[in-house]
């Protein structure tokens, strides 16, 4: 198994790319602390552990300081030690710059970027003793604009720049850091947002339509993706897109 004998930290596992990130990382031997802002993660955590892995549920927004330190302790506590940090929690919600509220611009940029400032500040020290590693999700809009999304494209073009630049700072200490940027994938949190829409079956295909290879991911092709950064351990600063040809 690639990741026998490693701690990993999955957020945002309650759902979509966590969820099958937390349970791919457990299929290949990682004992993982799950993290979801509801109880979603429990599910998570509970077949992993009925399969025979070794799983931990850790309730908590990223965006606070306090919830993010106790989503590293409690791992710590727990397993000893973190080998893989993988910060995937993150929101959607649409707009243009005049359209989105302060309200949701701050709490997109809260969640989405401080968040994995947060966790990643206090995993840090531990990632320093095992020589980890930390994946950060950003998105194929940090590289290509989409309409109404004015607040979420800024959030990842964050991440995607704060993982080079987190990459860089801790080489030195044998730290790789690197992101995804997926495409439009089929989860949850899509078909929430699709059902707002006046025309939900239209907007799917719209949303399809981006990819060019003419459908949606799937969260286990994304998940895919963060095994390969989390064991590969020439690549660092990098970002793979991983988007159906999205941004070609």
């Amino acid at each position: 198994m690639k990741l026998n004998d490693k701690v990993a930290i999955v957020t945002g596992a309650g759902a979509g790319i966590g969820e099958a990130t937390a349970l791919l990382f457990a299929k290949e031997g990682a004992k993982v602390g799950c993290n979801s802002i509801s109880k979603s993660g429990m599910k998570v955590v509970n077949a992993i552990n009925s399969s025979g892995g070794e799983a931990l549920f850790i309730q908590g927004d990223v965006s606070n300081e306090q919830d993010a330190k106790r989503i590293v302790e409690e791992s710590v506590q727990r397993f000893g030690k973190i080998d893989i940090l993988f910060n995937n929690a993150g929101i959607v919600i649409p707009g243009s710059i005049d359209s989105i509220s302060t309200e949701n611009w701050d709490r997109t940029m809260a969640v989405n970027v401080r968040g994995i400032y947060l966790v990643s500040k206090y995993a840090i020290p531990y990632l320093k003793k095992t020589r980890g590693t930390i994946i950060n999700n950003a998105s194929s809009v940090a590289l290509k604009g989409v309409k109404d999304r004015a607040a979420y494209t800024a959030s990842k073009g964050a991440v995607l720049s704060m993982t080079r630049a987190m990459a860089t700072d801790y080489i030195e200490d044998g730290i790789r850091v690197n992101a995804i940027c997926p495409g439009t994938t089929d989860t949850p949190s899509l078909a929430g947002r699709l059902a707002k829409f006046e025309d939900p079956q239209k907007a799917r295909q719209d949303f399809i339509a981006r990819q060019k290879l003419g459908r949606l991911g799937a969260p286990e092709e994304i998940a895919e993706g963060v095994l390969f950064l989390a064991c590969n351990e020439f690549t660092t600063g990098a970002s793979i897109s991983i988007d159906g040809g999205m941004t070609m």
